[in-house]
């Protein structure tokens, strides 16, 4: 069985059909059946059930997909590693980031490219369920992300670094005039008199719950208006005179300031933390490997 054949099987197993996975692989649907026909041929195992709209792993086809994904990951990990001890670092490292962590990205970057200019970057943004499916395809090395990372992939095959913890701040519209005291902050009891907007989807729900927990654990009901899965949205209808919210501080950094104000929370010291994963068991280009490292030396110039 060659290489390619279980690159085609993989195809078929992923689009669930021979259709589909010929436009994926850009050939024709008869050769890509006739392969399929080979290989069970060979093995003497049928490896798929056949509906009407889709196809079904069969018990042998589950066993080839895991055994093939793992020989295909090593090999290009080999050629990967054999690469790169020949040319260096150079080559493109692919992040993934939630978007409320973007605003970590640049300095990273900044000094990776003093020290090695001949790397590029792919940077993908995305929830955590899609940075996770992304992660696990090997379409992303990396992810930086709010914790826990609330994804389908285990945490016993992610690696992590832990990042500094992010305070959560209110975010105001500035053509409202929020009530502050003396020095410049604003109580729980004062925010939940506010509409507020918070950040939830139907599988990332770690933010908003903190918020609201933060408001009960000081026997209050926050006035939430609007609950929507894009950072940039939130900031949007604040800027707008919508409704307030409550985001981890760094995010600001991200957004123009000119339409809105941020206060920091008198009585209330929650955190959001926040980390950079990768697979346990997938080797890391030397890219990858330095991008961490610039994490781990300004942890150690903190301390």
């Amino acid at each position: 069985m060659e290489l390619k054949q279980l690159k085609y099987f993989l195809a078929i197993a992923e689009e669930k059909q021979i259709t589909r996975a010929a436009k994926r692989l850009h050939m024709e649907q008869p050769p890509l059946s006739r392969q399929l026909m080979l290989m069970e041929e060979e093995l003497g195992a049928k490896l798929f059930e056949r509906g009407r709209k889709q196809l079904t792993l069969t018990a042998a086809g589950e066993l080839l997909k895991s055994k093939a994904e793992s020989l295909l990951f090593q090999l290009d990990e080999t050629m990967l590693e054999v690469k790169e001890l020949e040319e260096g670092i150079r080559g493109t490292l692919s992040i993934g980031a939630v978007v409320s962590c973007i605003s970590i990205l640049p300095e990273p970057i900044r000094k990776l490219r003093e020290a090695f200019p001949q790397i590029t970057y792919k940077i993908n943004e995305g929830d955590h369920f899609l940075l996770g499916e992304m992660l696990e395809k090997r379409t992303i090395e990396l992810v930086i992300s709010r914790l826990p990372f609330e994804t389908g992939i285990l945490p016993s095959k992610l690696s992590m670094l832990p990042l500094p913890s992010d305070p959560y701040v209110t975010v105001f519209p500035k053509s409202w005039t929020p009530f502050a005291g003396d020095d410049g902050l604003i109580t729980m009891k004062e925010l939940a008199e506010y509409p507020l907007l918070t950040l939830k989807t139907d599988k990332t729900i770690r933010m908003h719950e903190q918020v609201v927990n933060e408001f009960r654990r000081h026997g209050l009901e926050p006035s939430i208006i609007c609950e929507c899965s894009s950072v940039a949205v939130i900031m949007s209808l604040v800027a707008a005179g919508i409704g307030a919210t409550v985001f981890p501080k760094s995010i600001l950094s991200s957004f123009p300031s000119g339409d809105i104000r941020m206060l920091p929370i008198r009585d209330a010291s929650f955190e959001s933390d926040t980390g950079i994963l990768w697979l346990k068991d997938h080797l890391l280009s030397k890219r990858a490997q330095r991008f961490i490292a610039c994490f781990q030396e300004a942890s150690s110039e903190r301390t």
